[in-house]
């Protein structure tokens, strides 16, 4: 069972919220029909798990983007999956005053999606390649522990939201 909270808007660092610029984000929860969700191995961090994610680009909304990263990092068409929900925005600062295309932080959407393809159909070797593994767990066996510090205000929001776990 999911259970779903629609928040107006979340920032792990208000004291710097207006003060910075956030890349508009979007990423995504596949959940299959047994509510394993799936996750990923970043390509040159073994050990960093996550959820696909990628910006928004000019002009495109953030279902186009959800439906763009999915098929970009995970090979996988619209037909695979049914949007369930939809969150945000949740909002993080990269850590060591890093930046991303002149962007401090990312402000993310989450979707929510069930996948109701073969496991076969989630194929990490395409053109743009962001993970070296992937597979599925319960969102109970998410380990924060995998996730750099910045990420972790944000990925226990979004637990508590999608799945009313606490992490």
């Amino acid at each position: 069972m999911v259970v779903v909270f629609f928040l107006s808007e979340y920032r792990n660092d208000m004291s710097k919220a207006t003060s910075i610029r956030y890349r508009p984000n979007v990423a995504g929860i596949l959940q299959d029909a047994e509510g394993r969700i799936l996750i990923g191995e970043r390509m040159g961090a073994a050990g960093a798990w996550q959820f696909p994610q990628g910006g928004i680009n000019p002009g495109e909304s953030r279902e186009e983007a959800f439906f763009r990263e999915m098929e970009e990092e995970l090979g996988l068409h619209c037909g695979d999956y049914q949007i369930v929900a939809c969150n945000g925005p949740y909002r993080y600062v990269f850590d060591k005053g890093r930046t991303k295309q002149g962007y401090r932080g990312q402000e993310q959407t989450y979707f929510l999606a069930r996948f109701v393809a073969p496991a076969e159909r989630v194929n990490i070797a395409t053109n743009h390649q962001e993970f070296r593994k992937v597979r599925w767990i319960f969102p109970h066996e998410f380990k924060m522990a995998w996730l750099p510090d910045f990420k972790k205000a944000v990925y226990r929001k979004v637990f508590m939201d999608f799945f009313a776990l606490l992490k």
